[in-house]
């Protein structure tokens, strides 16, 4: 497991929680909050990735 792609979806994670409105359910800035999406999913599925090659 690479801790660089864990510590990017821990940060990610909590800027798309901080920026998330619950009463209107919507986002601050919606652009950017697309681009920390991609980018959080993405370090997710790096993590999965390493996680089971590193199983065999």
């Amino acid at each position: 497991m690479n801790p660089i792609w864990a510590i990017v979806a821990i940060i990610l994670g909590v800027t798309l929680y901080k920026q998330f409105d619950f009463q209107t359910f919507q986002f601050e800035n919606t652009p950017l909050a697309i681009i920390y999406l991609i980018t959080f999913m993405a370090s997710v599925f790096f993590l999965i990735k390493g996680w089971k090659q590193s199983a065999k």
